[in-house]
């Protein structure tokens, strides 16, 4: 690392949904409906109404922004059908954001 350029910011749960938020509206756009509300407790499955292929194009969105640091096809492996049906916009940010700062501190 240069020491004259600063270090980038560490990632924050506001700055990641903040970009999550954006690459759902890219998603939802599709359908027409990238004006719906979407916060941490939003759900992609009861709330955003979103497909398997539609989680397919956000891990691609989610790999452009942060590259290969954060893997939503091994996070989802990791979880019961349950989890997945309930994952929220919330716990997403919080596994991105663990991610990142994972990366960064090893």
């Amino acid at each position: 690392m240069n020491p004259t350029q600063p270090a980038p910011a560490q990632p924050t749960a506001d700055t990641v949904l903040a970009d999550v938020t954006g690459m759902l509206r890219t998603v939802l756009a599709e359908y027409g409906d990238d004006d719906v509300a979407i916060g941490m407790s939003t759900t992609f499955n009861r709330d955003l109404e979103l497909e398997s292929i539609d989680l397919v194009t956000l891990a691609g969105l989610l790999e452009e922004r942060y590259g290969q640091r954060v893997n939503l096809a091994e996070f989802l492996a990791g979880m019961e059908f349950d989890e997945i049906i309930e994952l929220s916009v919330g716990r997403l940010v919080e596994y991105v954001v663990g991610s990142l700062n994972a990366t960064r501190a090893g």
